[in-house]
């Protein structure tokens, strides 16, 4: 077990076995297998914007057959063409803020392996290029159907749904300021109240 991320070398290629040996104080991802350190702990209103969406869609999903989970929850994405289900030929390891899952095939005692149908990440100062950019691309690469990004300190959310060809054109903004709910495309029934969210 490594316990100290000095004892690793950062410019390394990893995968979810490297990834199972280590114990840092730090929470790290790995993507495309490149390490990267999380940030420190987030914010009170970080906290505070998490705990009122994991309530809100807690209730909404209670009874329906999707599952809801928040970080530190570990999701295994496969790349086609290089990844099987084995530990050594997975080079993806996220802890996405909230995710929804509603295949149970997907679930297993370490996490989740494959695309979640829904993946919310909620930005601190020192994840906004790591979340709008790198996992932007990741998760339109591995296909998950829609994707929030939540400015909690301009109280607003992007969210992005999965278009036919692939790619992330359907873009929506909600604002505190201007809409009363934030809408899911691929949960058209679901309205999540913007007051409770930012208050």
């Amino acid at each position: 077990m490594v316990t100290d991320f000095a004892h690793i070398d950062p410019n390394g290629i990893f995968n979810y076995a490297d990834y199972l040996s280590w114990s840092f104080e730090e929470r790290v991802e790995i993507i495309k297998g490149k390490i990267f350190k999380m940030s420190p702990a987030p914010s009170v209103k970080h906290q505070k914007v998490s705990s009122q969406l994991v309530v809100e869609l807690g209730t909404w999903f209670k009874h329906k057959p999707c599952n809801l989970f928040h970080a530190p929850f570990d999701v295994r994405l496969l790349d086609v063409k290089k990844s099987k289900a084995k530990n050594k030929e997975i080079y993806t390891v996220v802890q996405p803020d909230i995710c929804i899952i509603c295949d149970e095939k997907k679930l297993d005692e370490k996490g989740c392996i494959g695309a979640p149908d829904w993946i919310i990440e909620i930005l601190s100062p020192g994840s906004v290029q790591h979340d709008i950019k790198r996992k932007y691309q990741l998760y339109q690469e591995n296909q998950v159907p829609e994707y929030w990004i939540v400015h909690p300190t301009e109280n607003i959310i992007q969210a992005y749904t999965l278009q036919p060809n692939g790619e992330y054109g359907h873009y929506r903004v909600f604002s505190e300021d201007e809409d009363h709910f934030a809408t899911s495309d691929i949960f058209p029934e679901l309205q999540i109240d913007l007051k409770e969210i930012f208050s």
